[in-house]
């Protein structure tokens, strides 16, 4: 650089002046510009240059808004013709120039070309050639061969009628400037966000700028949509002192936009202030202001940003990691943690509130989760329990607080979530008591939806609004107002003007006399549907009855599990052994979840008694097998003793947890069990088997209870014929009971056992055992009159006794073949021998014959004897052994080789 643009100019011309270089920053008039250097380590200086023996146009000037009397002053003609000529052509470009003229006032005068030398274009001279300027004759000096080439460039131009030279004054160069807009927001909706042209004539801060809007020429004010810089404050005495960096982003915003052609979507205008984005072709200037720590993010204008909220975070993030200009002091919330707690995947064991789980981690420790930035549903301003006499409960009592632990129990418990750990909430103290204990609040997705949003979308939460500073917030924070707009547009939830959902529960735990009454309800129900709100201990448990809308308590039957520790008068009954870890066992497998319940009886204190299965589990079974509980005397007449006691010695042989000093001996109820199995006992019962499975179990209903279930479906169809349901209206979710359209047309009872999607929902037809992949649309609610209460389902899962099912797949289809040939579609006689792990074994006779079907198999050679230990049932052992020594002796199907060699046992399944 010859020499800086700040290089002091002397009071008189020097008789040689040097020649200095610059980029043009903008163009004042048609006849002046601002010339800056380049930066170092801040905005470079600058300074006016007016060009020498040259006049253009006054462009308009405002009226002094503190002279009332003073009015606006419209451009002269072809001034911004003029302005726009210099505009186009020099802004961020280089120049070079000599002042020839310095006056008293400290403006300078001179000659200005485009380039880095004299050889470059004259702007002076352009500006004459096209008319746009005049020359100033009364300071010609006839001597100086460039003051001549002007005036020689002007009479050419006046030849030509250039510019202003050219006919009728130039009158419709004038532009109706217009300073304020009538009604600026109903000016910005007009638009519909679409781009309008501008150009950019002044930038107060990094963020707002004054825009001349095209083709209409209104100038206003911008503000940029989701964004702030550091500004200049006014000080009391009118100087202006900048924030930190303020200079530094106006300038960074100046360099790219000042006096630039740009596209402005005006995007709000809340009280009077237009929000926008300025669209140049280089790049969105507000993402490269926060890319390079010249902003901070804004939420409340975020929310009317176009090109993508999501954009700005990043590019906020991603100035915060790298800790440039506003961000040198960042300290991101999660900086202490490593990675493997910022990020993981862990397994929802419990519902806290309508915004805290509680997961369980791969290393087994359990750790609560506040979801980030939403609050869940609480009281308002002057709202009471209007029965003070009531018991406050949360969950039942706010409005929908139920039904957002619903959601959130309904889409998690028992699921593995990612959780991604937004910040740590430091614990709050009122006096020395922790008002609030530390909270690691975090963004928890599963199958990639932001729980927080859905919960927000659907009204059942609200964002928290933070101060502009407070940086502990959720990642996906826009999200979740985007989000919470929506509910309020579409009043979901609490923004709904409907009366609040009211939940009547009543609780009965611990009411004698309520459950009194409510007991012979409960026992003819059979299985009732129950929710798990809180386990006591293993074996005592809170149900929710959502049928019945009330709270039971629920002991399990059948089973002595270990008490944990309680208080007594005196003093605290201290824990039995393995306590802690039966209600850690109970926890886990039922809390929150959806189960079966059957209540047989009910203690003094009003608490009822029973048998809870989930997923087909019986919990007392289950802790009984995990050694956790032992089989308690009174399970003796229930139809699960069996079960039990099977379960139990296993346990108590493997010497683990509460049978760890067990000693070898037969307990009573084993010798019980023994004496019992003496004899065979054949009680045949007349079935029809309905369906057989390729794992060779068959699905049977009783005889009995055929015309029961005949009456019951004529009855149905009738009503649905009558009533039809609304195709689609049905929503299935997994264990519901409902009504499908098979492929002959006509409605069956149906149970949903898995939802893919609307189009693939398995189903089970309860009364047929068959099993089938609908659409949606051909299912429907089962309607209350044929619930399974008013008659049970009628198809029952079996399997043959004695036999070994191939675990080759076609020797086994070979089998089902056989078995479906014979007896599908068919009555028979059915006899249950012993229970297996799944459904009862047992044998199968033909009406008319009273021929086995199992022994017949194995006498064909299609399926190998299961040899069992049980004395009461050596007879037909013995029976089915010599079925199969005959198979051997014929050479028939498995047995074609003679006696079973080693490769054929592998080749067909079998156990050698």
């Amino acid at each position: 650089m010859a020499s800086s643009v700040s290089a002091h100019a002397q009071s008189n011309p020097a008789p040689a002046p040097a020649l200095q270089r610059g980029i043009v920053k903008m163009v004042l008039s048609g006849c002046a510009i601002i010339v800056r250097g380049q930066p170092r380590g801040g905005p470079p200086p600058e300074r006016q240059i007016n060009l020498s023996n040259i006049r253009a146009g006054a462009l308009a000037r405002r009226a002094a808004q503190s002279q009332p009397d003073s009015k606006d002053i419209p451009d002269e003609p072809w001034a911004f013709q003029a302005r726009e000529y210099l505009r186009k052509k020099l802004i961020g470009k280089e120049v070079c120039f000599t002042v020839e003229i310095k006056t008293a006032q400290g403006r300078e005068y001179g000659v200005v070309y485009l380039g880095k030398d004299t050889s470059g274009e004259s702007i002076a001279e352009s500006l004459v050639n096209e008319g746009f300027a005049t020359v100033r004759r009364e300071g010609i000096r006839g001597n100086n061969p460039d003051q001549a080439r002007l005036c020689d460039l002007e009479d050419q131009a006046k030849a030509a009628k250039k510019g202003q030279w050219s006919e009728g004054g130039g009158s419709h160069t004038i532009r109706d400037l217009k300073y304020s807009i009538e009604n600026p927001r109903n000016f910005v909706d007009s638009l519909h966000q679409k781009p309008v042209n501008a150009i950019i004539e002044h930038v107060r801060d990094g963020s707002v700028v004054r825009a001349l809007l095209l083709p209409d020429y209104y100038l206003v004010t911008i503000m940029l949509s989701g964004v702030k810089c550091p500004t200049f404050k006014r000080e009391a005495d009118g100087t202006e002192s900048p924030e930190p960096f303020a200079a530094e982003a106006k300038f960074f915003t100046e360099s790219r936009l000042l006096q630039r052609d740009v596209q402005i979507i005006l995007e709000s205008c809340p009280n009077q202030v237009i929000l926008g984005t300025i669209m140049h072709p280089n790049g969105n200037i507000t993402e490269l202001l926060l890319k390079e720590g010249f902003a901070r993010c804004v939420d409340w204008s975020m929310a009317v940003y176009t090109q993508g909220a999501e954009k700005l975070r990043a590019a906020e993030r991603s100035a915060k990691e790298r800790k440039v200009r506003i961000w040198k002091d960042y300290v991101a919330p999660t900086a202490n943690l490593d990675q493997k707690d910022r990020q993981f995947v862990a397994k929802v064991m419990q519902i806290v509130n309508a915004d805290a789980i509680v997961v369980k981690l791969n290393s087994g420790e359990y750790k609560t989760i506040h979801l980030s930035s939403i609050r869940p549903p609480r009281l308002e301003g002057e709202e009471k329990i209007k029965d003070k006499d009531k018991r406050f409960r949360p969950l039942y009592d706010l409005p929908y607080m139920f039904e957002a632990r619903e959601f959130m129990r309904k889409k998690l418990i028992g699921k593995k979530v990612n959780v991604t750990v937004d910040y740590i909430r430091a614990a709050t103290e009122t006096g020395t008591v922790p008002a609030f204990p530390e909270r690691t609040c975090a963004t928890v997705t599963i199958g990639g939806i932001n729980i927080a949003e859905a919960l927000v979308s659907k009204g059942l939460a609200t964002v928290i609004r933070y101060r502009q500073d407070d940086d502990q917030r959720s990642s996906h924070y826009d999200e979740l107002l985007a989000a919470e707009a929506r509910a309020i547009k579409n009043a979901k939830g609490l923004h709904s003007k409907k009366e609040v959902p009211i939940h009547r529960v009543a609780d009965i735990s611990g009411e004698t006399q309520k459950a009194k009454q409510f007991l012979p309800f409960l026992q003819r129900a059979g299985r009732s549907e129950a929710v798990v709100e809180y386990v006591f201990s293993g074996s005592r448990l809170k149900l929710y009855m959502p049928k019945e809308t009330c709270l039971i308590t629920f002991l399990l039957a059948g089973i002595e599990c270990p008490r944990g520790s309680r208080n007594i008068p005196g003093g605290v009954q201290v824990a039995e052994p393995f306590s802690e870890e039966a209600m850690l066992f109970t926890k886990e497998l039922v809390l929150q979840r959806e189960v079966e319940v059957e209540v047989e009886s009910m203690d003094k204190a009003g608490n009822f008694i029973g048998w809870l299965h989930i997923d087909g589990a019986n919990l007392s079974v289950a802790l009984v097998e995990n050694a956790l509980s032992k089989v308690h005397f009174t399970a003796e007449r229930s139809a699960y003793y069996k079960t039990l006691v099977s379960a139990e010695e296993p346990a108590r042989q493997r010497r683990e947890k509460i049978w760890a000093n067990y000693e070898d001996k037969p307990t009573e109820e084993v010798a019980a069990l023994q004496s019992e199995e003496k004899e065979r006992v054949a009680k045949y019962r007349a079935v029809y088997v309905t369906e057989i499975t390729d794992e060779l179990h068959f699905y049977a209903q009783d005889v009995e209870t055929g015309a029961q279930l005949e009456s019951l479906m004529e009855t149905m169809r009738a009503e649905i014929a009558a009533q039809p349901p609304v195709e689609g209206s049905y929503a299935p979710r997994r264990g519901d009971f409902c009504i499908a359209k098979f492929a002959d047309g006509e409605w069956y009872r149906a149970r949903v056992e898995k939802v893919e999607s609307p189009a693939k929902v398995h189903v089970f037809y309860i009364d047929y055992g068959n099993r089938e992949t609908l659409s949606s649309t051909r299912l429907a609610p089962l309607p209350p009159a044929f619930s399974t209460r008013t008659l049970a389902a009628q198809a029952t899962e079996y399997a043959f006794a004695f036999i070994q099912v191939p675990q080759d797949e076609d020797a086994r289809a070979d089998v089902v073949d056989c078995i479906v040939r014979d007896v599908q579609n068919t009555q028979c006689q059915l006899n249950v021998e012993y229970n297996g792990a799944t459904c009862p074994h047992v044998t199968l006779q033909f009406t008319d014959s009273k021929d086995d079907a199992g022994l017949g198999l194995v006498k064909e050679g299609l399926v190998m004897v299961d040899v069992r230990k049980e004395k009461h049932l050596q007879k037909m052992v013995t029976e089915y052994l010599n079925g199969q020594e005959s198979a051997k002796s014929a050479r028939l199907n498995i047995w074609r080789y003679g006696d079973f060699r080693a490769d054929d046992a592998d080749e067909f399944g079998y156990r050698r």
